[in-house]
């Protein structure tokens, strides 16, 4: 798992300076003003009037005359459709699968608290797929985890944070799987078993 700043930087989209300011200083230059002291006032220069197309930033209203041709306009065009289309990917990626519920788990060591309230049965498995998910899918990309049951008797799947493996991971959702239904959780119970998760000063998140 990479952020997206080192994404965006391994699709070298940094590089090609695609932020608006460094595409205006590559097509055209900022029409200046210059404090002129007989007059006691800045006074912008008038000869790029009408010979330029001009561009206003609404950002800070300074006027860029542009002087580019054509192919280098629809050059910048391109880069900025395939930047465009790699955010696309990149969202697509970020919203899909477990990332949609749990979001992007980037901490090398975790503990996931499952307080499963009083759903229904079928909700109930419905929650043991999506975590079963993440496991598969996310946990298996950090270093360390565990799971505690929010429950009256607070249950581990290991005393503490357990590497992470093929077989670790296989063993987390077995014992996910083999749960019993809950009954309501209290409040104290989920404070408990957050504070317990907490407490080992390994855990990340």
């Amino acid at each position: 798992l990479i952020s997206s700043a080192k994404w965006l930087q391994l699709h070298g989209l940094k590089r090609n300076k695609l932020s608006l300011s460094q595409i205006l200083s590559q097509i055209g230059f900022q029409h200046r003003k210059d404090y002129v002291t007989s007059l006691g006032k800045l006074v912008a220069s008038r000869y790029a009037d009408g010979l330029f197309p001009q561009y206003k930033r609404a950002q800070d209203g300074s006027v860029h005359n542009l002087t580019a041709k054509k192919e280098l306009i629809l050059h910048f065009v391109d880069c900025l459709m395939r930047a465009i289309e790699l955010y696309e990917q990149r969202m697509e990626w970020l919203t899909s699968e477990s990332r949609q519920i749990f979001g992007v788990i980037q901490e090398p060591c975790i503990v996931i608290v499952l307080d499963f309230g009083t759903v229904a049965p079928t909700e109930f498995d419905l929650c043991r797929d999506a975590l079963s998910m993440v496991l598969e899918e996310q946990v298996t990309q950090i270093a360390k985890f565990n799971l505690i049951w929010a429950t009256q008797d607070l249950m581990k799947w290991q005393q503490k944070p357990t590497p992470v493996s093929e077989h670790s991971v296989k063993s987390a959702v077995t014992w996910l799987w083999k749960l019993d239904h809950p009954t309501a959780a209290s409040h104290i119970d989920s404070a408990e078993a957050l504070l317990e998760a907490m407490s080992d000063e390994a855990v990340s998140s």
